[in-house]
């Protein structure tokens, strides 16, 4: 379900946590074979997880049109504001939206462990951001 083999290892391991979980305080119920209880918690894993990257496949939609600019003015403000942040969220922003770099080539080039901790710590930094921009800045600084 358009998972890579990395994160099915991932969600078998949450799965294994949650049914050692359930085991040791008791609250398991087998109604099933074990198997197919385990099956079932990578499932709703799986769809949990399905769910938060669209939630983030979104944010990120939203998060490149506002750093659409057209204007030089708007560009110094930006400008400002991402040396202001710290020296990874400013390489991992300026990596995605200066340099056009892939969320894999900035895992691999900055350390993370995956691709979704990259795009998480993309989103967070995109946040401080916009934090900045807001507090220093008012409305009418970016408008035509």
């Amino acid at each position: 379900n358009s998972g890579t083999e990395e994160e099915a290892r991932d969600i078998y391991q949450d799965a294994l946590v949650v049914f050692w979980q359930k085991a040791r305080s008791g609250n398991l119920v087998m109604t099933a074979k074990m198997s197919t209880y385990i099956y079932s918690i990578c499932q709703n894993l799986w769809r949990k997880e399905l769910d938060r990257k669209k939630r983030l496949s979104h944010e990120e939609k939203d998060a490149a049109q506002s750093m659409d600019m057209d204007s030089p003015e708007r560009e110094k403000i930006i400008a400002k504001c991402l040396d202001q942040l710290g020296e990874t969220c400013r390489k991992v922003l300026m990596y995605y939206y200066f340099d056009d770099m892939s969320m894999q080539e900035i895992a691999e080039k900055l350390g993370f462990a995956n691709t979704d901790t990259a795009k998480t710590k993309k989103y967070k930094c995109k946040q401080k951001l916009d934090e900045l921009v807001k507090a220093q800045y008012s409305e009418h600084d970016f408008l035509d």
